[in-house]
């Protein structure tokens, strides 16, 4: 049954303070016992308390200790509630209530005194008792923070691992999304060129350019599964290539370069060649556009991506592209702008932190 496995615990702390209770009674059949039913009472009531220790763990703990300051001093003989409020100490360090559990110890410890100080029967709890009944408390709490610290670790690295295969899985989608996105746009422009265009030469001009985009995303695909596997990906000095491959749907790809070119850490330059590819396939795909100009600006600690193109303009359209563009510079400590331009066109800008 699944509420026996769930308060197992439980169930054997109250057996145990049960049985142990009714032993010290029947063990101790000499003299009749004194207040039993006040001490019966409050030590069903104080094991039934156990069974919220999930809900109210410091709760829980204080009215087990208040129990054991009503029952000793009133009943005897003494039975086992002390082992139920000891169960309930541990159980309030390992949820996390150290210092109230802490703080219960101290007020077991100091009722303990008080009483002794004040009985006029003589000392019920010898020297030895009282350091050893301090040192098992003190245990019972550093035993429970000991768990509570544990466990904390534990739900920490789940968490960790699951946030590192969330970023792995959107990592693999933006590749994904930039490689066969570009391509395909581009095999869908030239397609869309070949049915309108009656010129058997024009039509077999498209249907070549087809190929070799399809040849270059099979070929960009191998290398995207190789960076994946973590053996190289794309650099900058791809551009040129990747605005040939654009030029042939009819765009005039200018490439400008500010500063001196120099290589620069592989995530950089692997976030930059995404942004300008991205950026390329959405102004073959929406901008209308017959120049678009790729700026690269190598400055001291950063790097400068900027596309620009004289198309329609206006809003971006919806869909991944420009959102995976941010989430690379984001990754980098940079940041991505996509808006239209003043004088007509759109502009995509990208800064890139180089460490």
């Amino acid at each position: 049954m699944s509420w026996l496995r769930r308060y197992a615990a439980e169930l054997a702390v109250v057996a145990a303070v049960l049985a142990g209770s009714l032993f010290a009674v029947l063990n101790d059949g000499a003299k009749p016992a004194h207040q039993a039913t006040i001490g019966w009472v409050l030590t069903i009531v104080c094991c039934a308390a156990l069974f919220f220790r999930r809900r109210y763990p410091l709760s829980v703990a204080g009215f087990a200790l208040v129990c054991c300051a009503l029952y000793y001093p009133l009943t005897d003989p003494d039975g086992l509630v002390l082992l139920a409020f000891a169960y309930a100490l541990y159980n309030a360090a390992a949820a996390g209530r150290i210092r109230g559990a802490a703080l219960l110890v101290v007020a077991a410890m100091a009722g303990v005194t008080a009483g002794e100080i004040s009985s006029r029967t003589g000392r019920h709890v010898d020297n030895f008792a009282f350091f050893l009944m301090t040192g098992w408390f003190v245990a019972l709490v550093a035993g429970g923070a000991v768990a509570h610290y544990r466990a904390e670790a534990e739900r920490t690295k789940e968490a960790e691992a699951r946030a590192r295969a969330t970023d792995e899985r959107l990592r693999i989608a933006r590749e994904l999304h930039d490689v066969l996105g570009h391509h395909l746009a581009l095999i869908n422009v030239q397609a869309g060129a070949a049915l309108h265009r009656r010129d058997p030469g024009q039509a077999e001009e498209a249907l070549g350019a087809i190929k070799d985009a399809s040849k270059t995303a099979l070929q960009e695909l191998r290398t995207t599964l190789g960076m994946l596997r973590q053996t190289g990906g794309p650099s900058l000095q791809r551009v040129a290539e990747l605005a040939e491959s654009v030029g042939a749907s009819g765009l005039t790809v200018r490439t400008e370069i500010d500063g001196v070119a120099r290589e620069l850490p592989p995530d950089v330059e692997h976030a930059a060649f995404r942004v300008v590819q991205e950026a390329l396939t959405n102004v073959a795909k929406h901008a209308g556009a017959k120049t678009v100009v790729v700026r690269l600006g190598y400055g001291a600690d950063e790097l400068t991506v900027a596309v620009d193109d004289d198309g329609r303009g206006g809003a971006a359209p919806a869909g991944n592209g420009i959102r995976g563009m941010a989430e690379r510079a984001r990754a980098l400590g940079g940041e991505l702008t996509a808006e239209p331009r003043e004088d007509g066109g759109y502009r995509v800008r990208a800064r890139l932190p180089v460490r």
